[in-house]
């Protein structure tokens, strides 16, 4: 497409976008609920023709020297696959909260003043790498009785494809508008420019991506944008605390995945339990082959574990998002400096304290100043699926509107109603 193409296309997008928002809104739950049934069905019917289209992804990213986690985000097996369709189950089952109405009052006057909740209207979602966000984010728009516009990666680009005809097919099995979500079909990146400067049609952005993804969208947006920025989450080992779930929590939160930005960079171990735990982590770490960069104290706790790769930690290591086999590691005094450290070093996306000690869990809790915040659970668990989301659009490290994963409530508002019988303002 040429300049003029790409700009026609993509109003013609945000118009039929505006346009299905409306109906979206007033459709009753019943009918985007079989949608979201429909939608289920057709991934589970399709496992098979999805992983053909993935594999050209697949093929393409390899052969331009994509590095390997992330072609591990590309992937559509069958298990992420079956994971789409239990969220969309999942929110299918989920009570409607479109037109509820909270904190009906009644006011000295007479009138009764509450709140209604009410879609956001059309959201515009840019993300890189994993084909899986396309049903997370129409999933949730269809719940939510928002309309989207996607625009994934061109890495995904056929797998997007194949999975917004799906999409497709289960919004006319419901009867609801076939731009209710829309895929932007063209790679160039122009496309982007355009529909985060749209707000005659789009209310809010959603940039789920790379730190440059969105700082680019951050900095260019004229619409409001929903954002995080980086994935530095830590687990923080305390005095006292139970060392075999200590070993447990902290293996799972680095090593279960790397590329996820819930995955734990940054271990602080207080100094009292580092003898015992360091060097059984330490064991873990060498057999997984993840490089441990820490402080000279650290590095003399862990020289005896065979086959460890280590390495003196830099200033620039605490703030580092590795997304790879690598972490930082420090000793700490106590919870009063663990949590110092991660307030100056973290995202401020998830922290995690393993600890069994009560009032060092309650202060965590209070004063780490993140998205979530959690106690002897592995970081792991940030996400909108396991909080009972169904889904989610993204994790929030904002702290207006919607804060950590982005589920139904982070695509509403919320408007104010009032309930008369004929008073008048004297």
């Amino acid at each position: 497409m040429n300049a003029l193409n790409i700009a026609e296309y993509t109003h013609a997008l945000g118009a039929q976008a505006k346009s299905a928002s409306a109906q979206m809104a007033c459709a009753p739950a019943a009918i985007r609920n079989k949608a979201l049934k429909a939608l289920a069905r057709l991934l589970r019917d399709n496992v098979d023709a999805l992983q053909v289209d993935n594999a050209r992804d697949l093929e393409r990213a390899r052969a331009a020297g994509l590095p390997e986690p992330m072609v591990d985000r590309l992937k559509l097996t069958p298990k992420v696959l079956e994971t789409c369709a239990e969220g969309c189950e999942q929110l299918a089952a989920m009570p409607d909260i479109i037109g509820e109405i909270i904190g009906m009052k009644q006011q000295p006057s007479g009138i009764r003043v509450g709140q209604m909740r009410v879609p956001l209207g059309v959201f515009g979602m840019i993300y890189e790498s994993r084909p899986n966000v396309t049903i997370e984010a129409a999933s949730l728009s269809i719940k939510s009785g928002n309309a989207c516009i996607l625009r994934g990666g061109s890495e995904a680009i056929d797998s997007n494809k194949a999975l917004a005809r799906l999409v497709a097919q289960a919004l006319a099995e419901a009867g609801l508008p076939e731009h209710g979500v829309q895929l932007v079909e063209t790679t160039d990146r122009e496309a982007v420019g355009h529909i985060i400067a749209m707000p005659e049609f789009v209310d809010v952005i959603i940039p789920r991506g790379g730190k440059g993804l969105i700082e680019r969208i951050s900095r260019d947006a004229r619409v409001p944008v929903i954002k995080h920025l980086d994935g530095n989450c830590h687990t923080y080992v305390d005095d006292p605390c139970d060392i075999a779930m200590a070993v447990k929590v902290t293996d799972n939160a680095k090593t279960q995945k790397y590329s996820p930005c819930n995955a734990s960079e940054g271990l602080l171990v207080a100094r009292a339990v580092a003898a015992s735990f360091l060097p059984q982590i330490g064991a873990i770490f060498a057999a997984k082959q993840v490089e441990v960069r820490g402080t000279p104290e650290v590095l003399e706790l862990l020289k005896s574990v065979a086959g460890i790769q280590m390495q003196e930690a830099t200033e620039a290591d605490w703030s580092e998002e590795y997304l790879a086999p690598i972490i930082s590691v420090r000793l700490v005094d106590g919870v009063d400096e663990a949590i110092a450290h991660i307030n100056k070093y973290s995202s401020h996306h998830t922290d995690a304290i393993i600890t069994t000690n009560h009032m060092h869990a309650q202060k965590f809790l209070r004063e780490v100043d993140s998205a979530s915040v959690m106690v002897n659970a592995s970081t792991r668990f940030a996400d909108g699926f396991e909080y009972g989301l169904g889904a989610e659009i993204g994790i929030s490290t904002d702290k207006f509107h919607a804060r950590g994963p982005v589920g139904i409530e982070g695509l509403t508002s919320l408007k104010w109603v009032v309930l008369g019988e004929g008073e008048v303002r004297g």
